[in-house]
């Protein structure tokens, strides 16, 4: 087929010309992987989150049972259970944080929600699974109005001080700050 050297010289850009097509297409494939390794990292922190989603919500049912049936001291008691199996766990302290709500225990209460967002921040997303942002929020509002009046008017105070960081702190995250 090649006549002369023109000939050639199309015959062999066209041989390049497919040879880099042939590598920009592997070249892609292997990319295609990449993004597929990552697709599956992904996933895999996906499903590790909503495996220790399940987890917490097995591990803190009974609490919970307790703490709906109002059984303030028992859910105290399998909490602190639960802390000493899992000190690093922030279900526990929020879950502290809600039984002192109810049981009227206000700066204690705040104290253990502060810790528990802390140690995840989960709790005051409202798209986590874990979100208790409503709760804090309630809490929050209400030290802002108990223990600012009472800061105020005992301004020496140090416990009252310490609440009120604590609210303060609450307010902050709630509102989308971070550590």
């Amino acid at each position: 087929m090649p006549k002369d050297a023109y000939d050639r010289s199309l015959w062999f850009l066209l041989a390049v010309a497919l040879a880099a097509l042939v590598l920009v297409l592997s070249g892609h494939e292997t990319g295609s992987g990449k993004n597929r390794a990552g697709l599956d990292k992904a996933l895999e922190r996906q499903m590790a989150y909503q495996a220790r989603v399940d987890l917490i919500r097995k591990l803190y049912g009974p609490a919970e049972s307790l703490l709906q049936a109002g059984d303030f001291q028992g859910a105290l008691f399998k909490l602190d259970e639960l802390a000493r199996q899992y000190p690093q766990e922030a279900h526990g302290s929020i879950l502290k944080g809600e039984v002192l709500s109810r049981m009227g225990a206000l700066e204690e209460a705040l104290a253990s929600y502060v810790e528990g967002v802390r140690l995840n921040g989960d709790y005051v997303d409202g798209k986590s699974p874990l979100s208790r942002r409503t709760e804090i929020q309630k809490v929050a509002d209400e030290g802002l109005r108990v223990i600012g009046s009472r800061s105020r008017a005992n301004p020496g105070n140090r416990s009252l001080a310490v609440a009120l960081n604590n609210v303060n702190y609450l307010r902050s995250r709630l509102a989308g700050g971070c550590e």
